[in-house]
């Protein structure tokens, strides 16, 4: 089965970087959703061809369609490439994660029945570390013995609260939700809205690379009365290891300003965003 554009509720925009063996093992865990009316937009910062030559690969096997959106490597311009991938999406609502996330096969699901106009989703994630992510395969992930803290616990999982994210279903993933003393900021590895309030804010502010530009979009979308649903014990994926290169002293303090002129001035526009 594959969806043409008239049967897709949800765009997923998946956004990645030279990581094919962790962005198949996403690709995988989409193939699994319950829910099947949607898209996946990938959003690569410059990748090499090798990027490319999987996802040609992966949109034979998969069931949702693949859109490929590509810009030359210029440095870490995440923001970027989100405002192409944003402006790319075929619908009117907008899921987005990370090429290290795997999704739980109710992911896309949780987030369509939670969506709401006034509102977007703050959905968290559960971090595995290099050995059990190297381990998971097509099968665990066919299976969700990934998402089994059993078997997490086999591999060496240790016992934390943290594991309630992965155990936790109906009232008491709600209850968790509820009383978690987490902000339901918008978060890149999984956050939903409506493409239209997104562009409303002028998407994300591409001066900023990394460290915090998920954030400040969302603290624009709560300038302009958006408000936020707290899903991190609802809406779940597993977070892949990875080494992050890109992270910079210089990076984050640029973006601490930006986020700190942000909220002083109650910004909701930026001038550095979709529309230049």
């Amino acid at each position: 089965m594959t969806n043409t554009a008239e049967d897709l509720k949800i765009s997923v925009i998946v956004s990645t970087y030279n990581a094919e063996e962790w962005l198949k093992k996403v690709l995988w865990g989409f193939n699994q959703q319950t829910f099947k009316n949607f898209e996946v937009v990938i959003a690569d910062d410059g990748s090499k061809p090798a990027t490319k030559e999987l996802l040609d690969e992966m949109a034979k096997e998969v069931f949702f369609p693949i859109v490929h959106i590509w810009q030359e490597d210029d440095g870490f311009q995440k923001s970027r490439i989100l405002n192409k991938a944003v402006v790319a999406c075929r619908t009117e609502y907008i899921i987005m994660t990370d090429g290290d996330c795997i999704p739980r096969e109710d992911f896309v699901h949780v987030h369509y029945i939670n969506k709401e106009p006034g509102y977007f989703i703050s959905g968290g994630y559960y971090m595995l570390p290099m050995n059990i992510s190297k381990l998971i395969s097509l099968e665990d992930i066919e299976n969700q013995r990934c998402f089994d803290i059993h078997w997490l616990k086999e591999k060496g999982i240790p016992k934390t609260f943290k594991n309630n994210k992965l155990t936790a279903s109906g009232l008491i993933s709600q209850v968790l939700n509820w009383v978690t003393p987490t902000n339901a900021s918008w978060n890149g590895h999984n956050s939903s809205g409506w493409k239209h309030d997104i562009l409303n804010v002028n998407g994300f502010d591409e001066r900023m690379q990394y460290g915090g530009q998920d954030r400040e979009l969302g603290e624009r979308l709560f300038n302009f009365g958006i408000k936020s649903k707290q899903l991190r014990y609802s809406a779940v994926c597993v977070h892949l290891d990875h080494k992050r290169g890109y992270k910079t002293p210089e990076s984050i303090a640029k973006n601490v300003g930006i986020r700190r002129k942000t909220k002083k001035e109650k910004r909701v526009w930026t001038f550095y965003g979709i529309t230049k």
